[in-house]
């Protein structure tokens, strides 16, 4: 089954690459490697705000990981060319999360993209990961996560 295949079946579509809100691009290439510049958790087109361990619990940060992947495959469907079929690894994943000092599941709300990506890619998605909490993230977002992939 091909990735889009996969993406049918989970009901995803995929959305065009977003505007940087700074001073980068959405990724570079170098070699077959692809760096995707870290994506906010967005809800309603807007950031997703909060903190994991005062205003949210830990299942909505995952749903906001997850969206977060569905946006960073739109990115990586780009930087592919338009062929995420060409994708022959997901190599890492780094996650920021906006928590509390004593909040400690941020490798849980990190599933959410975890999951999702192994789903879609299958082995290809099985990807080493950084999950960090973090005092703050750019516009009060919950959640921020930048991914490596290798390409054919």
């Amino acid at each position: 089954m091909s990735v889009y295949d996969k993406l049918k079946a989970l009901n995803i579509t995929l959305p065009p690459v977003a505007v940087p809100a700074a001073a980068y691009v959405p990724y570079v290439q170098t070699g077959n490697l692809v760096f995707l510049s870290g994506h906010i958790a967005r809800k309603d087109g807007k950031p997703w705000v909060g903190q994991l361990g005062k205003n949210m619990a830990t299942e909505e940060g995952k749903a906001a990981a997850r969206a977060i992947a569905i946006e960073l495959m739109g990115t990586l469907h780009a930087a592919a060319g338009g062929d995420l079929n060409r994708v022959k690894r997901i190599v890492k994943l780094m996650s920021l999360v906006n928590s509390t000092g004593d909040y400690t599941e941020q490798h849980l709300v990190t599933n959410g993209a975890s999951e999702l990506i192994g789903e879609v890619f299958g082995d290809a998605g099985k990807h080493a990961r950084s999950a960090f909490g973090v005092a703050q993230i750019p516009m009060g977002a919950c959640v921020e996560i930048e991914l490596i992939a290798e390409l054919n």
